[in-house]
């Protein structure tokens, strides 16, 4: 499978993410291309991860064909065949398509990012430990790093085209969207949680957190939208080896940020844009890490054909 860090079709694009490329099929559809390149610390990485693009596309498929009846979601097709024949003005573009695009529904983005919580980890945790609280709201005392949330929190943030997204209280989110519609997003972002973290337990992966959007179409339908529940929306543990108190080990760009760790304690990287140029070694460790989240989700390897 070629490496991508952009894409090329010959639909109009209306969007460059810092992973996917957006394009524009007509007035109710889209296409998504996860492309391979890969952010940490804000900052895209000159080096693209091998098969990055088509795992965070076919986790996100595999999720919402498990989906399937509870919530209604914006995937149309993730097979480069099926896409092709839906549109066929992408004909003799198969290879950069395969794996790593998917037809959508098209409506429009809800501006907040739904984050579920179900163990205490990331800024969630740095928070806590320095006030007692997340987003300003107290939490219960006593709380360790990594440990289980029950019932899991919903933590809204703000979307951010560049820089960090920011937590903002539950309050604030129905300032914006208004009471309904929020109460309707904390809903379904409950229910897919729930039902991922109960999925993926089953496979021996703890979903610590995830981050889900939603959009609406023009007929007014709420869909759950972009990707779900993948290594770079989510944390996912190894259950056989959870220990709270402490950080856990992660399948997702853990030895990317490692390495860019040292490289920034080390006096090499002041943090900012270009990042130093990455070694193969940690091009594919991350690679690798990327594909075992896929393998112990779905309980199959990735091929793509």
């Amino acid at each position: 499978m070629m490496l991508m860090t952009t894409s090329d079709l010959p639909l109009k694009r209306i969007a460059r993410g810092k992973v996917r490329d957006v394009y524009e099929v007509d007035a109710d559809r889209l296409l998504l291309v996860a492309t391979d390149r890969v952010s940490a610390y804000d900052v895209v990485m000159a080096e693209p991860i091998p098969m990055k693009g088509a795992v965070l596309t076919q986790v996100s498929a595999w999720w919402f064909r498990q989906l399937e009846g509870l919530v209604k979601h914006h995937m149309i097709a993730a097979d480069a065949d099926r896409i092709i024949a839906e549109v066929p003005a992408l004909e003799g573009h198969r290879d950069a398509l395969l794996g790593r695009a998917m037809l959508c529904r098209r409506g429009t983005v809800f501006p907040i990012e739904c984050v579920i919580r179900g163990y205490l980890s990331g800024s969630a945790w740095r928070e806590y430990a320095k006030t007692g609280t997340l987003a300003g709201e107290k939490l219960p005392a006593g709380l360790q790093e990594s440990g289980r949330l029950d019932p899991p929190i919903f933590s809204p943030a703000t979307k951010a085209e560049s820089g960090h997204d920011e937590n903002i209280t539950v309050g604030r989110m129905r300032e914006i969207l208004g009471v309904d519609v929020t109460a309707e997003l904390e809903r379904l972002t409950r229910l897919v949680y729930t039902k991922g973290r109960d999925v993926a337990a089953a496979h021996g992966i703890i979903i610590a957190d995830t981050k889900f959007e939603f959009g609406r179409t023009r007929s007014g339908e709420i869909l759950l939208i972009d990707e779900v529940m993948t290594p770079d929306s989510s944390r996912f543990w190894p259950a056989d080896g959870y220990v709270p108190g402490k950080p856990q080990p992660s399948f997702d760009k853990q030895p990317l940020r490692d390495w860019l760790d040292v490289e920034r304690h080390a006096g090499r990287w002041n943090g900012d844009a270009p990042a130093p140029k990455l070694p193969a070694a940690v091009v594919e460790a991350t690679s690798k890490r990327y594909l075992e989240a896929y393998r112990r989700l779905t309980g199959s390897e990735l091929k793509i054909a």
